[in-house]
């Protein structure tokens, strides 16, 4: 894990990749228990060999839930909120087999204020030659630096 970053730290521009993982037929079974979605396109082999895409395939909103959870770790933020999804793009089939990865970027920073601001970012979900899969942005509201020492102060403070 990188070091903890805060409104000030992050820059427009800014970019990151999380490490790999490997999708498994596990992880779409397990996906579908979790959210009652047995789309057959998801967990019938017979069925899916039928289709366009000859297999089964993840959940689009598996693929949605990796981005989040692999992207939170890079870069490693104060994360006070996340406030939107937007223009989320399915582009391209998450097949088992696939190793996915996050890749994160600063598009916009607003609203600073003493405790936190407001970060846009893009995030995609790429496999191993580098395809997007899905791509959109996320909104957070990140904690200021300023606001965590306040916090910090008060804390020991009290104590």
């Amino acid at each position: 894990m990188d070091r903890l970053h805060y409104f000030e730290d992050l820059e427009v521009g800014g970019r990151w990749e999380s490490s790999a993982r490997t999708v498994t037929e596990t992880d779409i079974l397990q996906f579908a228990g979790m959210t009652g979605d047995f789309d057959p396109l998801h967990v019938d082999h017979e069925y899916a060999r039928e289709t366009p895409y000859g297999q089964i395939i993840a959940h689009g909103l598996l693929g949605l839930s990796w981005v989040a959870g692999l992207a939170s770790r890079r870069p490693s933020v104060r994360t006070l909120a996340f406030a939107e999804i937007g223009q989320w793009r399915f582009v391209q089939p998450i097949y088992v087999g696939d190793t996915v990865r996050a890749i994160t970027e600063v598009l916009e920073k607003s609203d600073p204020g003493r405790r936190s601001g407001r970060v846009t970012w893009l995030r995609s979900l790429v496999n191993q030659r580098d395809e997007i899969l899905q791509q959109g942005t996320f909104v957070t509201v990140v904690a200021t630096a300023a606001a965590a020492r306040r916090t910090r102060v008060a804390a020991h403070s009290a104590a």
